[in-house]
């Protein structure tokens, strides 16, 4: 029988690739994974623009919110067994580290929230988000999870955090 994985995606202000991160793996890992996502300096609010790419993609949005990482923390919190930051070093943006044993891996993202500019253009790097988000959970759903040991299933998240839409 195949084990059920709980994945933490973390970023700094939670409001938009997290949230999406943490939607697209919901629904396409729902067998085998239950994901979640926070971030270290939460906005309080989920990005309506993120919400639409969601919903065009015919991804449920419902519950989806932004909150602190330390909500993981708590005793009664999930048993994490991936943490995956998505935030985006390129732009010196400063990723959470997460302390304890869980697998964690970096998959920066181009923060879509910090664009500037006509309406279009803001709608556009929100999809470039989620589809490099959509890429990168695809390729982490294909990973033979329980064949590889720890450090093979590090390398090979972190070679996903290399991955482009087109790669």
């Amino acid at each position: 029988m195949a084990r059920h994985y709980n994945v933490l995606f973390l970023c700094t202000g939670n409001s938009a690739r997290s949230i999406m991160a943490e939607a697209i793996l919901n629904v396409k890992g729902k067998a085998h994974f239950t994901a979640y996502s926070a971030g270290s300096h939460p906005t309080g609010t989920v990005r309506p623009e993120a919400l639409r790419q969601l919903e065009l993609t015919k991804i449920p949005t419902l519950g989806l919110r932004s909150k602190r990482w330390d909500e993981f923390a708590l005793p009664d919190a999930p048993k994490l067994d991936f943490v995956i930051t998505v935030c985006d070093n390129a732009a010196k943006e400063m990723c959470p580290i997460w302390p304890g044993q869980p697998t964690s891996a970096h998959w920066g993202v181009p923060d879509p929230a910090a664009v500037q500019g006509s309406e279009a253009e803001i709608e556009r790097a929100f999809r470039e988000a989620l589809l490099l988000l959509n890429r990168r959970i695809d390729l982490f759903l294909a990973l033979p999870l329980e064949k590889l040991d720890n450090l093979a299933i590090k390398r090979e998240l972190n070679n996903i955090g290399q991955a482009t839409i087109g790669s």
